[in-house]
């Protein structure tokens, strides 16, 4: 696949090595390897190599540094990069692995977008291994302490139950009429900030439906003949983007959204337009610059 067929972070490149990470032998073997290497992460950023060129693709790097000392379970296998074993660890600014990194300490929407597609696959899987970490040190179940397993990608309890990571889907939505789009401005966002509308997939409900119903809800505008697009992972902190398009029919009044006048195509894709969207690696700016096209 290449990048123009499908979102950044879904090129489907990276070797997860799933077979790695269930056996703690083969995990000690990956650490000795003399090309292991090791992905940093520190309060929702990341260890950076080269932040690349304004506006370049593929220009920026990751900073990653040689193992050293022990594995333990705080060491996220995230799979193997060009053959080589690739771990991550959240660390702590005062007890880091390896040199300050070149380009310094950087958030995804900062830099990520212009990521090698491998790259930003692996940045991906390692903030959403951290984040699940993060909020599940505890079981869901009886609230006992949990412990890291098969390599970061499971917690076991006391009590031998399994728990594994999550995902919360989520539906955004280009919703186009007469050559326009219809976007969305949060009230708590910056003047001159939109964005595609979007919302969680409730319990019990199809993504098609959760299309219809947020639609509805934060615009007012009803629609159907929902047509699944494309999906990206969203780990920020554990979503699913699932791109639709569908039709629309009727318009009420809003109810959760700030109203917006309806955008042309080409005003997405123009730098002269004032006015924002999400950042250049999201579903909802890949979307509009391709219809925008």
């Amino acid at each position: 696949m290449t990048r123009t067929a499908h979102p950044p972070m879904a090129g489907g490149e990276f070797d997860r090595d799933a077979a790695t990470r269930l056996d703690e032998a083969a995990l000690d073997a990956a650490w000795a390897e003399s090309g292991a290497r090791l992905l940093r992460l520190r309060g929702g950023a990341i260890a950076v190599r080269a932040v690349g060129e304004p506006g370049a693709e593929h220009s920026a790097k990751l900073d990653l540094v040689p193992v050293v000392g022990h594995r333990d379970a705080g060491h996220l296998y995230l799979g193997r990069l060009s053959g080589d074993p690739v771990f991550a660890a959240v660390v702590a600014e005062s007890d880091q692995p390896g040199p300050e990194p070149a380009a310094g300490w950087l958030a995804p929407f900062d830099f990520a977008w212009k990521l090698p597609e491998i790259e930003a696959e692996m940045l991906a899987v390692a903030f959403a291994l951290a984040a699940w970490h993060q909020s599940s040190a505890f079981s869901s179940r009886d609230g006992g302490p949990t412990v890291p397993a098969n390599g970061g990608w499971a917690r076991h309890d006391a009590h031998g139950g399994e728990h594994f990571p999550r995902t919360d889907p989520v539906v955004i939505v280009l919703v186009e009429h007469e050559d326009r789009l219809l976007l969305g401005s949060n009230a708590l966002w910056e003047s001159g900030r939109f964005s595609l509308l979007a919302g969680f997939v409730e319990a019990g409900e199809s993504a098609e439906q959760a299309v219809v119903r947020e639609i509805e809800e934060e615009s007012g505008v009803r629609v159907d003949d929902v047509r699944y697009v494309t999906s990206q992972p969203w780990p920020f902190p554990a979503r699913s983007c699932w791109a639709s398009v569908p039709a629309s029919r009727t318009a009420s009044t809003p109810t959760r959204c700030t109203p917006t006048p309806p955008r042309s195509r080409n005003c997405a894709g123009s730098p002269a337009t004032s006015f924002a969207t999400r950042p250049p690696g999201s579903a909802c700016r890949c979307r509009c610059r391709s219809r925008a096209g």
